[in-house]
């Protein structure tokens, strides 16, 4: 073979062996766009299973509901289907969730009533379960469980603002919280409420009394005695609009319904009375809620920032990090507190730099308002 001709065939195979490799190459990357483009198409499969006041009850449930959908905007391949469990029965609200656990990977369970999806977790190690409000049922000696992130709220932070304001507020001198049942989260706001007017009385001289009326004392999961103005449902507000005239006939004129759908009937008594009336909105911010006419009778709301923690859940499932555990999320990772926004609250100058600077001590630990069960009663606790 002449020397020319050796030259053109060792040219025209390497060009040949370039070209191959390219594919080769070219292929690989095609078959990883392809995987992550079928892994994009198929999106995270999501439901969230309520109390019967559903997603649309414009407070605890909605805030959850919110929490997905701000998820879903970012992740425009996710799907979320909301179901309305009709009774509230813990029973039939764990039943709910076995009956459409095998259609998502993820289920989000806002309420109490749901603790016991820990069985149905156990049985399912695949699926990812989000449920706010509540610890997991315990299943034999497991109280912790690697596919289930359970988060609370300090409830009893949020609550403790709202009894501040309340007392520094108040022109009568007399507030009350109007709670619906006596799950731990509800006494924790009541506590929280008592522990705010009783830090008011102490540090700021004022001379305000937490209004109970007889006959609607709560009992809580331990079958204590927790006093307050116990509806016995989250979602009755004639019930809550006949408390809440009893009080207000016995002088109240700010109250804190905490007590999702039963604080309907509270609004409604506030905005017909006769007089200066305010509430305290709760979980959410409840402002448009208060509009009467010209007037808005929201004081400010006590609030749990709850669809963000919803949303930092679910971007952890996508993105690997997603540990299942119990978890308590308080003032310092900003998760409790109150409205402050201007606009969005009628809380005097005073009184927001009063509330302001016991924020930044209870997110310190310096104040450690009275809850359901940590040893702590209204009448004493740390920072009082």
């Amino acid at each position: 073979m002449k020397k020319g001709t050796k030259k053109i065939v060792m040219s025209l195979f390497i060009a040949l062996l370039t070209a191959v490799m390219a594919a080769c190459g070219g292929n690989d990357s095609a078959k990883e766009n392809d995987a992550k483009s079928d892994k994009g198409e198929e999106g995270l499969k999501i439901a969230i299973v309520t109390s019967p006041s559903g997603v649309d009850d414009g407070n605890f449930n909605e805030d959850n509901y919110n929490g997905i959908l701000k998820f879903i905007e970012s992740h425009p391949t996710a799907t979320v289907k909301a179901i309305r469990e009709e009774t509230g029965d813990p029973a039939a609200a764990v039943q709910a969730v076995a009956d459409i656990v095998a259609d998502y990977d993820v289920i989000v369970t806002p309420g109490f009533q749901f603790a016991g999806v820990s069985s149905i977790a156990v049985e399912n190690p695949d699926k990812k379960f989000i449920i706010n409000d509540s610890e997991p049922a315990p299943v034999g000696d497991q109280k912790e469980f690697d596919n289930i992130y359970a988060m609370n709220f300090a409830e009893q932070e949020s609550g403790f603002f709202a009894g501040m304001a309340a007392a520094l507020e108040t022109k009568s001198n007399k507030v009350a919280v109007v709670n619906g049942i006596a799950y731990p989260s509800n006494v924790n706001y009541q506590y929280g409420f008592e522990s705010g007017v009783n830090y008011a009385n102490k540090v700021y001289g004022k001379k305000v009394e937490v209004v109970e009326l007889s006959g609607y004392a709560g009992t809580d999961v331990n079958g204590t005695d927790v006093g307050g103005n116990y509806a016995g449902s989250f979602a009755d507000a004639a019930t809550g609009k006949v408390i809440a005239n009893a009080l207000i006939d016995k002088g109240v004129d700010i109250i804190f319904p905490a007590a999702g759908g039963t604080g309907n009937g509270v609004f409604t008594a506030a905005k017909e009375a006769k007089g200066d009336v305010k509430v305290i909105g709760v979980d959410v911010d409840q402002f448009d809620e208060g509009v009467n006419g010209s007037e808005n009778i929201v004081l400010t709301s006590a609030v749990k920032f709850m669809s963000m923690n919803i949303e930092k859940a679910l971007n952890s499932v996508v993105d690997g990090s997603f540990k299942g555990g119990n978890v308590v999320l308080h003032a310092d990772t900003d998760s409790t507190g109150f409205i402050k926004e201007e606009g969005r609250h009628q809380l005097s100058e005073d009184t927001l730099k009063k509330l302001n600077d016991a924020y930044q001590l209870v997110k310190e630990g310096k104040i450690t308002p009275a809850s359901n069960f940590n040893g702590h009663t209204p009448e004493k606790f740390p920072g009082l």
